[in-house]
């Protein structure tokens, strides 16, 4: 199938508009045309955070299925878990196209999509035809651009998706939603964190079961912005970090689309992202989860994640470039990373080298 992509596939994506080809990819999950991998390969890959065991480290990172049309394909890709979305409270089209570019020169691609998003009321629709399946569906909660109050489209998605989500993730890093960002800073991120950790506890309460609550930041912060982060996490009931959303940094790309206005995904924010997840391990207990996204590729640099501080990791531009068949490349290399160094679980290698990535000079 990979070998397959990377042939033929690929050239025919490549050939149309990156969005409408994204479409494609979703129609072809729908249809079943995926390869097949079990989640469950290797015991070793198992990890279990914030009461949740899946059954390997790697997830499909949100901004893939953002209406939770194809979790369960997803799942079946290999993939330990999913996370759908962004999704808003209300409809919303996201900004004018085109705003997915490839940077195929550089394996990256930049998006200003600005969270588009068919709202809460199709994505659950979308997401109850699903009930009673198994496998860790999480779902990214965004704020619409013309709310009056972030915080409170927060909560909204709370309340709406909690007999639904397997976990929910706090989306306040995309840089394509104009003061979404500034959500980060410790007085407003304590607020919010506040007013959806109420919620969560209303809907625990409701439904009898734990909901587990991920915090995802920007890969684009200084020290003194993540010690903020770090010191209000510590005094919240988040239950993980997903360290990191898209950059706007443009080091070092030489595709003629570099200077497209919008968030940088894929291998040139491998480095960046990977730093700012070594820090964020080292200002964090060590016991607080993380899960390291941005610029994974292959098994190598999922593992390296891991080093850098990662329980868990998340792809999705990787992807566009490797094609389906990463997922189940990158649990067979976690595999033979485990032979090669005798780990009995694969947890065992989380942060060892957290401080020399931490120690690298951002560009």
């Amino acid at each position: 199938m990979n070998n397959l992509y990377t042939s033929l596939g690929k050239r025919t994506l490549f050939s149309i508009d990156a969005e409408m080809a994204h479409g494609l990819s979703i129609t072809a999950l729908r249809l079943g045309l995926h390869p097949r991998v079990a989640a469950d390969v290797d015991p070793r890959l198992a990890v279990s955070i914030a009461g949740l065991e899946f059954p390997n480290p790697l997830g499909m990172a949100a901004g893939y299925d953002k209406n939770g049309e194809v979790p369960d394909a997803l799942l079946k890709m290999g993939f330990g878990h999913a996370e759908i979305g962004t999704v808003t409270p209300l409809p919303q089209p996201g900004n004018a196209k085109p705003r997915i570019f490839r940077l195929q020169s550089d394996q990256g691609v930049i998006n200003r999509l600005g969270f588009n998003s068919k709202g809460h009321n199709q994505t659950r629709a979308n997401l109850q035809s699903r009930t009673g399946r198994s496998g860790i569906v999480g779902i990214n909660l965004g704020a619409n651009k013309t709310s009056t109050d972030f915080a409170a489209d927060y909560v909204s998605g709370i309340h709406k998706f909690a007999d639904l989500a397997t976990y929910f993730t706090v989306n306040i890093s995309s840089p394509n939603t104009p003061g979404l960002r500034a959500l980060q800073k410790a007085d407003q991120l304590s607020d919010l964190l506040q007013r959806v950790g109420e919620a969560r506890r209303e809907q625990v309460a409701k439904h009898g079961r734990s909901i587990p609550l991920f915090l995802k930041i920007a890969p684009d912060l200084e020290d003194p912005e993540l010690d903020d982060i770090a010191a209000t996490l510590t005094k919240s009931d988040a239950d993980a970090l997903i360290v990191s959303n898209t950059t706007l940094a443009r080091d070092g790309l030489t595709s003629k689309y570099r200077d497209q206005v919008g968030g940088l995904s894929g291998k040139p924010l491998f480095e960046r992202s990977t730093i700012i997840l070594a820090k964020m391990r080292l200002r964090l207990p060590t016991d607080f989860p993380l899960i390291g996204v941005g610029g994974i590729h292959s098994a190598e640099t999922a593992f390296a994640k891991i080093e850098a501080g990662a329980n868990l990791v998340q792809l999705y531009s990787g992807m566009v470039y490797q094609g389906p068949g990463l997922p189940g490349a990158i649990l067979n290399g976690l595999r033979q990373q485990c032979d090669e160094e005798n780990l009995t679980n694969i947890s065992q290698a989380v942060g060892r080298s957290a401080k020399d990535w931490a120690n690298i000079k951002l560009g």
